[in-house]
């Protein structure tokens, strides 16, 4: 199969990528990092969460930051919905799309909220009645599709029975997660084979993590199954709160490199996205992991001080 000439990348920095700092990143902060993702032209980002404050207290101003952002025409601003409570937040902060999430492994799902994957999905069904009522895109995910830290394998037909019960919601658009990011090119190509046999390829995305390194290989995998869609944090931000030593998602600007280089359109600007990846890295007091990220801010100074 060709690759596809354009992919749309879902930056999920602002969310996924800051829920697990652990000290608390200022409003102000959360605020500018969306702004300068919006102006290097991202078409949707993970803005905010509405979920209890008490579980994830990083995330308690979701409110406040969707109220604060430039919102970019025709962009669409994301927030994770846990229930309806969450999606009363999230239509009242003029959420785009509501984030639903189910996990493919059951141990996973037993040991992060204590139900069976059937019933963690079965819970989201008010909630995407209600987003449909409202006219708000749904995004279903669905985490340990590659690999789980307690069961280990997940069999394929687990990540195709959850992709099933999301497109019963009426998801608009599923992400196919490596959420410790064990996968590799082998798994993913039987994995997006698999699944794009029950849902539509075009509204299939990837969402990797590169603990093993493998993130970069496993989107070209992807992308070699006619996959479009990519979720990416800039910086590499994030990480796994149940799966330890699991590193971030993979940085977008790597992503972004990789897109450059084989001439897919993203109408994304790589230099704006460097430049947010720095801002944050600093704002925080976190290295910065993006390796296209590094060179192109080290070759920017070496360029500047030989001027």
């Amino acid at each position: 199969m060709a690759l596809p000439t354009a992919v749309k990348i879902v930056e999920v920095g602002p969310r996924d990528g800051l829920q697990n700092e652990k000290e608390f990143v200022p409003t102000a902060t959360k605020i500018e990092l969306i702004n300068r993702l919006s102006a290097a032209g991202f078409p949707n980002i993970e803005a905010a969460s509405f979920v209890s404050p008490k579980w994830v207290p990083q995330m308690a101003d979701g409110a406040e930051v969707m109220a604060g952002i430039e919102r970019r025409s025709g962009a669409i601003y994301s927030v994770l919905t846990p229930n309806l409570r969450g999606f009363e937040g999230a239509l009242a902060a003029r959420a785009d799309e509501i984030v639903i999430f189910g996990a493919a492994s059951e141990a996973f799902s037993q040991k992060n909220i204590n139900c069976s994957i059937a019933e963690s999905i079965e819970r989201f069904a008010p909630v995407a009645q209600a987003a449909k009522e409202r006219g708000v895109r749904i995004r279903g995910s669905v985490s340990c599709a590659l690999g789980c830290p307690y069961q280990g394998e997940v069999p394929v037909a687990s990540v195709v029975d959850v992709v099933e019960r999301f497109a019963a919601l009426g998801c608009d658009e599923i992400d196919i997660a490596d959420t410790i990011g064990v996968g590799t090119a082998k798994r993913v190509h039987e994995v997006f084979e698999a699944v794009t046999k029950v849902f539509p390829r075009e509204r299939l995305s990837g969402h990797f993590h590169d603990t093993y390194g493998q993130a970069l290989a496993n989107i070209y995998a992807a992308l070699e199954e006619g996959i479009a869609i990519f979720h990416a944090s800039v910086a590499g931000l994030g990480g796994c709160p149940y799966a330890k030593g699991a590193t971030g998602n993979v940085a977008t600007e790597d992503v972004l490199y990789l897109m450059n280089g084989l001439g897919i359109h993203t109408g994304i600007d790589l230099n704006q996205v460097v430049a947010a990846g720095d801002f944050i890295s600093t704002a925080i007091g976190r290295a910065n992991v993006s390796r296209a990220g590094k060179a192109l801010l080290a070759k920017a100074r070496s360029e500047a001080a030989c001027s």
